[in-house]
């Protein structure tokens, strides 16, 4: 078997060696293989690990025989358990859906599986992508490889741990309120959270159907710019998608490059901020000094509503959303003496403790009499809060916060206090909100009892202007003519 280091592998350097025939796409996919084997017992970052990767394989390498080989052709990649792909096995991290099997693959699934890539397996999440922690998995929480007695982030812990013990090249992830971009933070990666419409939702299973967008966790910014552009594109299957026109019409009205960053000092100075957080964010913005760029403060006054205004809206989302899961079409059904106690046994067994908290908070500010009073009150907040943004972009090209106000944080440290695990998306959660696209790359560490954990740092850019994020993240971490070169 060739010795493949999978420490410095990317997408475009595992695409030369495969396509040069230093090694085959079977002995790739065996390396990362490796590595599940002996750490995922610890980890804990993949729920089923797919018993057909060696047919992937040979269909892949199959590829590169005849010619039609893509940069993504051969590529392990990994699939957060609330994305469809076609025969296998789903669930959401939730009893309720236990057993169940996907009947369809959603279109950035389809796209990828065109691309040749290969699929390890499913990972780990916060039961119906409802945490910051991954310890809401009904299936057992997973572990930060930097340091096992800490999270790795929710609810997309198992992708971006599956990164960080390499376990794949590329995982796919959802982001919700930072659900991409926090665990990516936590465990060193980098995690992209693109413009509401870029990539199709379907075959996601919906938690908050205004906010959810699904994305790529990977080891270097031009590695998610790729999966970015092999999964982008309009579905006819989610008329909420972008058709190709209107997304480059609005790249073509922004800043060709990006010159001003903004730093919001209204949120960065406020409490709750780690002190070493705040010395790293200070030395990440001498750094891009030191690139050329102008950094300039700048106030957001409704951002600071951000997490309110979303502990409305997604509950009432979520409560919507999940009202289908009720045991009777798929997934836990447990018999009563009534039907409304097989509804009752089956959706309170099936569901844990903090869905059914989120499914009671939402139903209460959808019912009668309280619509208008919270779940309306939250869209006018959400205005505000995008204007905040339109408005910043008139001084600046990009916005730049912490990815987290900690480093990752111990097991059960805040699993007794449901608010204080709330705000560890205070960063995250505006760009949801108000649907611009985001990217957290790693800025450094901090160390925590001899162990060196990352920090995040993350980078905003008005709507479709991914580019720009790519631009200066790439700048930011040294990769510009040293990992795309191939």
């Amino acid at each position: 078997m060739a010795n493949i280091d999978t420490k410095t592998l990317t997408i475009k350097k595992a695409h030369k060696h495969l396509k040069r025939g230093d090694f085959t796409v079977a002995e790739l996919c065996d390396a990362y293989l490796k590595n599940i084997r002996a750490k995922n017992d610890e980890i804990h970052a993949f729920l089923e690990v797919f018993s057909d990767i060696s047919e992937q394989a040979v269909h892949a390498q199959k590829m590169f025989t005849d010619g039609t080989a893509t940069l993504m052709t051969g590529i392990p990649v990994a699939i957060k358990d609330n994305i469809l792909v076609s025969g296998r096995r789903v669930g959401a991290a939730s009893k309720i859906l236990e057993g169940y099997v996907a009947t369809y693959s959603g279109a950035a699934i389809q796209k990828l599986q065109t691309a040749g890539v290969v699929f390890m397996g499913r990972t780990n999440m916060d039961e119906f992508a409802m945490g910051s922690s991954t310890e809401n998995s009904a299936y057992g929480p997973t572990k930060n490889p930097y340091d096992t007695s800490r999270v790795p982030g929710g609810s997309s812990g198992g992708a971006a741990a599956a990164i960080a013990m390499e376990g794949a090249l590329v995982s796919l992830g959802s982001d919700t309120a930072g659900s991409v971009r926090q665990p990516a933070g936590f465990c060193g990666c980098v995690g992209l959270k693109t413009t509401y419409g870029t990539i199709s939702r379907s075959g996601l299973i919906a938690l908050g159907s205004s906010l959810d967008q699904i994305g790529p966790v990977t080891k270097t910014v031009e590695d998610s710019e790729i999966v970015f552009n092999t999964i982008r594109g309009q579905d006819p299957l989610d008329s909420t998608t972008l058709t190709e026109e209107i997304y480059e019409k609005a790249r073509s009205d922004g800043a060709k490059k990006v010159m001003t960053v903004g730093v919001p000092r209204n949120l960065i100075d406020g409490e709750g901020i780690d002190e070493d957080v705040r010395v790293n964010f200070e030395d990440s913005i001498e750094r891009l000094k030191k690139l050329g760029y102008v950094v300039k403060d700048i106030n957001l006054p409704h951002v600071k509503y951000s997490l309110p205004t979303y502990y409305i809206m997604l509950p009432g989302e979520a409560s919507s959303n999940l009202a289908r899961f009720d045991g009777m079409k798929y997934g836990l059904y447990m018999s009563g003496d009534r039907l409304i106690d097989d509804y009752l046994l089956s959706r309170g067994n099936g569901f844990g403790p903090e869905p059914r908290r989120r499914i009671l908070l939402g139903t209460y500010v959808l019912s009668s009499g309280y619509y208008d009073a919270y779940y309306n009150k939250s869209q006018e907040a959400r205005k505000l809060i995008t204007k905040d943004f339109t408005d910043a972009w008139k001084e600046v090209d990009i916005i730049i916060t912490p990815t987290s106000p900690t480093p990752a944080f111990k097991f059960g440290e805040k699993t007794m206090n449901p608010v204080s695990m709330y705000l560890a998306d205070v960063f995250t959660v505006p760009s949801n909100i108000a649907d611009v696209p985001t990217i957290s790359v790693p800025s450094g560490t901090v160390e925590r009892e001899g162990k060196s954990l990352p920090l995040g740092i993350q980078f905003f850019a008005p709507g479709c202007r991914e580019d720009l994020i790519f631009e200066v993240s790439k700048k930011f971490l040294g990769e510009v003519g040293e990992v795309g070169e191939v």
